[in-house]
């Protein structure tokens, strides 16, 4: 009986990490794609390297789907300056 104990619990153990493995692949897939479709350099994790305009700081950041940083707030004027330099090209990157 613990024989099949253990067993059971490597496979749900083995299960788990695949599944979040998987998980992990496709936010980068999504990550990676998006930041291609707005032109932008990207980590390893395939998320866009930019200057953020609100904290003044280098970021990696997730694109959402509209092609903006998913730390974006419109009611913030330094992203939706951003938000402008993505789509005209111009935002500084790293």
């Amino acid at each position: 009986m613990a024989d099949d104990e253990r067993l059971a619990r490597f496979i749900r153990k083995t299960l788990r990490s695949a599944e979040q493995q998987l998980s992990d692949a496709k936010k980068a897939y999504q990550n990676g794609k998006r930041s291609a479709e707005a032109g932008l350099p990207r980590d390893e994790e395939g998320r866009a390297r930019i200057v953020c305009r609100r904290h003044a700081e280098y970021r990696a950041v997730s694109m959402d789907e509209k092609r903006r940083p998913v730390c974006y707030d419109a009611e913030n004027p330094d992203c939706q300056g951003c938000v402008e330099d993505i789509r005209d090209g111009t935002i500084e990157t790293w």
